[in-house]
């Protein structure tokens, strides 16, 4: 099958993998806090967000899903890495114009717990 063929149609159902979403969720499994847990990375427009159980239970104290980042991409294969402030409900830059490795290494080590509250 030639693809740069006119008369080769593609139907719109087919999905194509998101090779980035598949990597975000590979390194989360690397992280260093609450490893117990699974988190689930979301299709967010153009970004992805992160989800995850709330095991210290100071955001959502019955231990539901709540919001750790937000990954939204940016010019030349760079990244701009949110965490959720819970208090105002609102999205909070920490890195911008990183490399997705970089932003990745932040959110997994998380030194500082702006990711996993």
């Amino acid at each position: 099958m030639n693809l740069a063929d006119p008369a080769v149609v593609v139907p719109v159902s087919v999905k194509v993998p998101d090779l980035t979403q598949h990597r975000l969720a590979r390194a989360l499994r690397q992280r260093v806090r609450y490893r117990y847990v699974k988190p689930r990375v979301l299709r967010e427009g153009t970004g992805f967000r992160i989800q995850s159980p709330c095991c210290s239970r100071k955001v959502d104290a019955s231990g539901g899903m709540i919001d750790i980042a937000l990954l939204l991409p940016r010019a030349g294969n760079r990244w701009c890495l949110c965490s959720r402030d819970h208090a105002n409900q609102r999205w909070v830059a920490q890195f911008q114009d990183e490399p997705l490795d970089t932003v990745l290494d932040f959110l997994c080590v998380d030194s500082e717990r702006q990711f996993w509250p």
